[in-house]
């Protein structure tokens, strides 16, 4: 069966009082022309009217706004079964979990069994974020950090209790947790009022609607948020810094490339392999010179926060920093105590986690796969990190095959799909990886050995 005869199925989750409720009780109520069934953990929480309630059966309610409501006291499979005998009755389905489940045994489900899979197509998974005790959530519970970690939506909601300035903080520490959300502020007026087409039919498991959405989303994450083109002149410039978010941070200096290198995304992919090499951790009088890389390990140990850049030819140069320099109030000077502007700034989707647990990361190439070593080496790391890996999507260019792979994982299940011909399309492999301790480097040197 296609996706588009198959029932869309979309799991609403998020830690204890996050709203998952509030949310659920508007798609129950809402005139929004879907028929949408509704599968509840508790429906005594739901706190639906009586006068809505038209029919009751065992477990299944019928609402007047075209909803089926369930209430989920045995099998998922089963209930999903139920339903089917209803088949009539509703387009979709959304399904709430607890406030402390993990949603991934409830994502696998759609994997695993094989009558489910025929039927039902997993649609995404929103996850609400209580924006006012994110940081209690998110340090105490891992159920909380997982349920970010598997969203292809985010929804930030109760906004009215925070500031614009700690709204925007959250944003991007979610962000960093999971690159591949797409982020939803709820209304500050009215808790869980988001457009029902932000959390309904988001084709959060179809990659050409999510490029579609976000063109950028499978673009390669870097081990470095921030880079500038900065002019120059000979001699010895000060690197200014201060505590941040991190114990650490890295840095890059390159020579530009050219006049018409302007590009931060193309500067990157060099910058890139200068991240990756091994160095020593920068000591107080640490210089920082053209392709080399500096590391400053225990930034609030060293007490020296002065670092030296050292430039012997004049020029245009590309600095890239692991986190943005407004964190470290990070500052460029040159000789005479002037600040070096830059030229050009572009700012990157982090490819770490402050959090220290949950993050992502991308692995991104022209060059053709060798399909059996791919698979192999997909095997061997799922056996050894599926546990860890929450989520891994993306597209793959196999040689000798003129079609575009599409790959998606949940833990250790796999599921692959052809999505068409690469026509006149670059052909290229893209994988975004979600999850928890990643060992990031052995990843990508293990998945260039598969290249063809």
């Amino acid at each position: 069966m296609s996706n588009d005869n198959k029932i869309p199925i979309t799991v609403l989750t998020g830690f204890l009082g996050s709203g998952k409720t509030t949310l659920l009780n508007r798609i129950l109520t809402e005139t929004h022309g879907q028929r949408i069934a509704v599968i509840e953990n508790e429906f005594g929480e739901i706190g639906v009217d009586q006068e809505l309630v038209i029919n009751a059966e065992e477990e299944i309610f019928e609402m007047n706004n075209g909803c089926i409501c369930c209430t989920v006291r045995g099998d998922l499979i089963r209930i999903l079964g139920s339903l089917m005998k209803r088949r009539d009755k509703f387009d979709r389905i959304v399904l709430e979990t607890t406030g402390m489940a993990n949603p991934g045994p409830v994502a696998q489900t759609f994997f695993v069994d094989d009558d489910v899979r025929e039927q039902f197509a997993l649609d995404g998974i929103v996850t609400l974020v209580d924006a006012r005790h994110f940081d209690l959530h998110v340090g105490n519970s891992e159920e909380a950090r997982e349920q970010i970690a598997f969203a292809d939506v985010l929804v930030l909601n109760k906004t009215d209790l925070v500031s614009g300035e700690e709204l925007d903080a959250l944003e991007r520490r979610v962000r960093s947790m999971n690159a591949l959300a797409r982020i939803v502020r709820a209304d500050p007026t009215e808790r869980a009022a988001v457009p029902m087409s932000s959390v309904l039919g988001i084709g959060g498991f179809d990659l050409a609607r999510a490029l579609e959405y976000k063109p950028t989303f499978l673009e390669p994450e870097y081990p470095f948020e921030w880079a500038g083109l900065v002019a120059l002149q000979a001699g010895d410039h000060r690197l200014e810094l201060q505590d941040g978010p991190d114990p650490t941070i890295g840095m890059v200096c390159m020579a530009s490339d050219g006049p018409d290198d302007r590009d931060p995304m193309r500067a990157a992919e060099r910058a890139f392999s200068l991240f990756s090499a091994d160095v020593e951790p920068a000591g107080p009088a640490a210089v920082l010179q053209p392709g080399t890389r500096l590391q400053i390990l225990d930034l609030q140990v060293l007490g020296m926060k002065q670092f030296t850049l050292r430039i012997e030819v004049p020029g245009n140069y590309w600095l890239f920093t692991q986190h943005r320099p407004e964190e470290f109030s990070l500052s460029l000077r040159d000789a005479s105590g002037n600040a070096c502007t830059p030229l050009i700034q572009h700012v990157f989707d982090p490819g770490h986690s402050h959090e220290d647990q949950v993050g992502s990361f991308s692995i991104e190439t022209d060059q053709p796969l060798d399909q059996e070593k791919f698979e192999r080496w997909l095997s061997r790391e799922l056996q050894i990190q599926g546990t860890n890996i929450y989520r891994m999507k993306g597209f793959l260019n196999f040689k000798g095959v003129d079609a575009r792979v599409v790959i998606q994982c949940v833990h250790m299940l796999t599921d692959t799909s052809i999505l068409g011909p690469w026509g006149e399309r670059p052909r290229r492999t893209q994988l975004v990886f979600i999850g928890r301790d990643l060992n990031q480097q052995s990843m990508i040197q293990g998945f260039e050995s598969c290249l063809a």
